[in-house]
């Protein structure tokens, strides 16, 4: 797409209903009703809660005359098939992660979170500012798709263990439920990753057919309860520093658009996706404290361990771009800006929180 969808998105971040007056945009506008499938079920409410305020803004700022109707999970796409199914025009928009195509494309895990990549801000500052919006939208239009980032869950915990992971030997063999590239940085361990549905993880590990599990973090992983049965809680999750959703569009639909709509589907991303970060950010600690009151065991991962996956990061993502030149191309930007952004956060932002966080400690 010649239009960065990303950078457009930045300019319209702060708009909202208000900011469109009803005639303004009504005045020969279509009236559309277009239908939204999630890759989350309704019960996880912020995932799914993205949806409902992307939908309520859009409604509110054309009067009515653009409806969209978010379904869950499942109720009209599988996950798994919630890409082919926007591309095709199944339905006219979904929402969840890129990762949903990494058997498309190896590149589309990029788009959302690799082993020891961006964190949230890093995301967001590459897609907004970086390049990266242009540089996906090419690929996403390969597919019939468009995209608008929507929202980031952060960096998320390293899961649920039944047995504490003290070094790599007690990786070998591990069955460990794991998603996107991660499981091909940890199978370099000798872990066997499995690609276990949110809804049977419990059982799973309930019924050893599981010896860990990740999921997102203390917000969403106490609604499955799995420190009763895996209390081992291991953290950081290397493989998501910040995990970002997209708002996914089929491409022609989109192109259709009058511009006031999608300037209006822009903001609407835009405000969607700032609420669900600011929504993990606030409420991960209060749950945090109730799974360790309830039983849950915080555990960073060795340093042994974080050093190897790193190491084993790296050659997956060789041995991935010596077969896709748009892996490598996208893989090389995203380094480049990572490496500056760190140059920046080791100055100001990491000796800050830093301070503070030992300041805290100290009471």
């Amino acid at each position: 797409m010649a239009e960065s969808l990303g950078r457009r998105a930045l300019l319209t971040a702060g708009l909202a209903a208000a900011t469109f007056p009803a005639p303004a945009i009504a005045q020969g506008a279509p009236e559309l009703r277009w239908r939204l499938s999630s890759a989350y079920p309704k019960s996880l409410d912020i995932l799914f809660g993205a949806t409902e305020t992307f939908a309520r803004i859009v409604t509110e700022a054309t009067d009515g005359r653009f409806q969209i109707q978010p379904a869950g999970v499942g109720e009209s796409v599988p996950a798994e098939q919630l890409l082919d199914a926007v591309g095709s025009g199944k339905v006219e928009m979904g929402h969840g992660p890129a990762t949903l195509g990494l058997g498309k494309d190896p590149v589309f895990a990029l788009a959302t979170a690799m082993p020891f990549g961006l964190n949230a801000r890093g995301q967001n500052a590459w897609w907004r500012q970086g390049g990266a919006a242009d540089l996906f939208s090419e690929i996403f239009a390969k597919h019939g798709l468009a995209s608008l980032p929507g929202g980031n869950t952060g960096a998320q915990m390293g899961g649920w263990f039944r047995k504490e992971v003290k070094s790599l030997a007690d990786l070998q063999g591990l069955k460990f439920r794991v998603a996107g590239l991660g499981g091909q940085v940890l199978a370099k361990f000798g872990v066997q990753p499995q690609t276990t549905p949110g809804a049977e993880i419990f059982g799973a590990l309930e019924s050893k057919a599981l010896d860990a599990a990740e999921w997102i973090g203390p917000h969403d992983d106490e609604k499955l309860g799995l420190q009763k049965v895996a209390p081992i809680y291991h953290y950081p999750g290397f493989w998501e520093g910040g995990a970002l959703m997209h708002f996914w569009f089929n491409a022609e639909k989109w192109k259709a658009l009058p511009k006031g709509y999608r300037a209006v589907l822009e903001a609407a991303a835009a405000q969607a996706g700032a609420e669900m970060q600011a929504k993990y950010d606030a409420r991960n600690p209060q749950a945090l404290r109730r799974l360790v009151a309830g039983g849950a065991q915080l555990r960073p991962f060795p340093q042994d361990v974080m050093e190897a996956a790193l190491k084993n990061a790296n050659d997956v993502y060789g041995e991935i771009s010596g077969k896709s030149p748009d892996f490598k191309r996208v893989y090389e930007a995203m380094k480049t800006f990572r490496n500056e952004e760190y140059l920046w956060f080791q100055v100001a932002e990491y000796t800050y929180d830093n301070f503070m966080i030992r300041a805290r400690a100290r009471g």
